[in-house]
């Protein structure tokens, strides 16, 4: 196993050259006379400068707008940073602008349906036609269209549709629970929902039209529900009044593709960042901010260009599909796959990987180390001849991870790692094919980010592990909160530690030579295979049991990249812990939430943690549990309870079969 910091790749000459940033650094030099001796001096002035870099970024990518902008950067204050005033503009109109009548658009492929190539002409016409039936129905600029459906390309069609016409897209993944859907589209009041009859994964077919109906009947705002027949071509459609999909489009010619014109800050779409406590934080992104963001990580970090191809393995639930599909704004195919990732062969990702050309392959650290512990070889079955880079995200990335993909898929590959958020659709620290890769390192901080890792005071650390803090406002950073009118929720949830900073709640570090560090969450939100759940989800779900009368869970990042999350309960009078409620519980998760929500391991004890306000003590128990000094983790003083943390001591200190079952598992 190689040791961290060890050199595992070196960008060649060719590589250097061809880069789309070493393009952008000779457009600097020639457009602005900057010359840049490396990467961190062209980071350095990304952030010293934030007007002139992202004005650079603007006219580089040839940002359209119908009215020009005033200047880059109006209030600069966190939040409510003002960028780009007076500008209006389309995201879908810098999606669709390379549409070319004759090439590949997208590629797709599922369990049930080999790979295929969907054309401009297809989707072009499709989002047009989409868009037509959307202003039929009164959609107008603001109004909320949601979809309950999978990751296929009808899904794209609906969103860029949305976008077109102004209109905020949602989304939810097939596998949600009816709860964690409802949670999620009771708070935004949707005016129009798209989905379908179910969708088949691991080689079973999932009928959902149940729980499409239970979701379109619990949202009164709903005018217009349109139904897509996708597991099944004759199956009824969720409600009677559902308009048919293929119905609704038709086959008649499509009408010419029209934008409507928006503030640079007018809602794209909104996300979901599960909080811990009450409803998933309904996150909303505005047009002008994630045009400028896609342009610069897609290009710059991730080397896309026209004619590329990236596929990364992600549902229609995260915000990894947003940006795959925005591959399209810089020219290059997304490759997007619906079922599972590793049937019905172990290695059907690293197939379609070859088989659609991918210059860019992604999946979660999680998955690489799966395809470890199955002995997969993708290079002995497949040709990677166009393969230029891997992208992980979603996890910390292991030493062992990065060096198996170059011994068992290409030796000359750019590996790059990175972290960020659905919070910000983007990456804080990232990677970038103009410096060498070492292993267990994020290459770089992203252009136009100012991350630091700072101590509790504020002070900056060098190479020591602090919260991950950002001093300088992003474009893509949340315009607000839904139904946070006076910004409080917003607030509280990054700029409270650190007045005027964001703070993100992950452990980070810095090393001498600029490489990254993610150490796992600093707060109390869990993170399973790259997706982030918040306890209230799951303790809602749970404590609705008879047996179960209270709870607490957290997720514990191990060595390896491995994780363990388990469930402390406090059983109702009578109730025993067997296998009948561990099963009842994990079946109940399932259903009311997702299979991410199921934790690892049930425990029985007799108190739940509190503190004196009423909030139970994650944070303090992840990291007693973790091997933090107890003094330093939590204050008995500030504690309902201070008995009731003895459990959680003693089972830091003796307990260690969670590491046994990790590594196992």
């Amino acid at each position: 196993m190689p040791l961290e910091g060890e050199l595992l790749w070196t960008p060649g000459p060719a590589r250097l050259d061809e880069a789309e940033l070493t393009r952008f650094m000779r457009w600097l030099k020639r457009e602005r006379q900057l010359t840049f001796a490396d990467y961190d001096a062209l980071h350095a002035w990304s952030v010293r400068d934030l007007e002139g870099f992202w004005t650079a970024v603007w006219e580089f990518f040839d940002i359209r707008a119908s009215s020009p902008a005033l200047r880059a950067l109006g209030r600069r204050e966190m939040p409510g940073a003002e960028w780009f005033p007076g500008a209006r503009l389309n995201y879908a109109e810098h999606m669709l602008r390379h549409a070319r009548t004759g090439q590949t658009a997208l590629r797709f492929a599922s369990e049930s349906q080999p790979l295929q190539e969907i054309a401009w002409d297809s989707l072009a016409g499709d989002v047009a036609r989409l868009a037509a039936r959307l202003r039929d129905f009164g959609v107008v600029p603001g109004d909320r269209v949601v979809a309950f459906m999978p990751n296929i390309p009808h899904t794209l069609v609906a969103f860029l549709a949305c976008a077109s016409v102004g209109a905020v897209w949602s989304s939810c993944s097939t596998d949600f629970g009816v709860r964690s859907v409802l949670d999620r589209f009771q708070q935004i009041a949707p005016k129009v929902m798209i989905c379908v009859d179910g969708y088949r994964y691991g080689g079973k077919a999932f009928d959902r039209r149940k729980e499409a109906r239970q979701i379109i009947e619990a949202l009164p705002s709903l005018q217009q529900v349109i139904s897509i027949r996708y597991l099944q071509e004759e199956s009824p459609p969720p409600v009677p009044s559902a308009h048919d999909w293929h119905a609704l489009l038709g086959d008649e010619i499509a009408p010419a593709l029209s934008f409507a014109q928006l503030p640079f800050d007018h809602p794209l779409w909104i996300v979901y960042s599960s909080g811990t406590t009450g409803l998933p934080k309904a996150i909303v992104h505005g047009h002008g901010g994630i045009i400028l963001e896609m342009h610069k990580s897609l290009s710059l970090h991730c080397n896309l260009r026209p004619g590329s191809c990236m596929f990364f393995y992600t549902t229609s639930g995260w915000i990894m599909w947003n940006i795959l599909v925005s591959a399209l704004m810089v020219g290059a195919i997304p490759m997007i796959y619906d079922g599972h990732p590793s049937q019905p062969e172990t290695d059907v990702l690293w197939r379609l990987a070859a088989e659609s050309g991918a210059t860019l392959f992604g999946a979660s650290p999680t998955y690489v180390s799966m395809m470890q512990k199955n002995g997969v070889v993708p290079k002995a079955r497949y040709d990677y001849a166009q393969l230029e880079g891997i992208l992980l995200t979603g996890s910390p990335v292991t030493c062992e991870s990065m060096a198996w993909l170059y011994e068992n898929v290409k030796s000359d590959l750019w590996v790059t790692s990175q972290s960020g958020g659905t919070d910000i659709s983007a990456a804080f620290v990232t990677g970038t094919c103009l410096r060498p890769v070492y292993a267990g390192e994020i290459q770089c901080r992203a252009l136009g980010v100012d991350v630091e890792a700072l101590d509790d005071a504020g002070r900056v650390l060098f190479d020591e592990v602090g919260e991950l803090v950002v001093r300088q406002p992003m474009p893509s950073m949340p315009l607000y909160f839904w139904n946070d009118p006076d910004g409080a929720r917003y607030r509280d949830s990054y700029f409270t530690d650190y007045p005027g900073m964001w703070r993100h709640g992950d452990f980070f570090r810095v090393n001498a030579r600029g490489g990254c560090f993610i150490s796992g969450r600093s707060d109390s939100t869990l993170n399973r295979y790259g997706v982030r759940i918040g306890t209230a989800e799951i303790y809602r779900a749970v404590e609705a049991l008879p047996e179960i009368a209270d709870s607490l869970i957290v997720n514990l990042d191990l060595e390896g990249g491995r994780f363990f999350m388990p469930m402390f309960v406090k059983l109702a009078p009578g109730a025993v812990l067997d296998d009948v409620l561990t099963a009842k519980v994990a079946e109940t998760l399932r259903r009311e939430a997702s299979p991410r929500h199921v934790p690892d391991r049930l425990y029985a004890v007799e108190e739940i943690p509190y503190t004196l306000t009423g909030k139970k003590l994650e944070v303090p128990v992840r990291k007693i549990l973790m091997g933090f000094e107890v003094a330093k983790a939590a204050s008995r003083d500030a504690m309902m309870n201070p008995a009731s943390l003895d459990y959680f001591i003693q089972f830091a200190a003796e307990q260690r079969d969670y590491q046994r079952e990790a590594s196992g598992s």
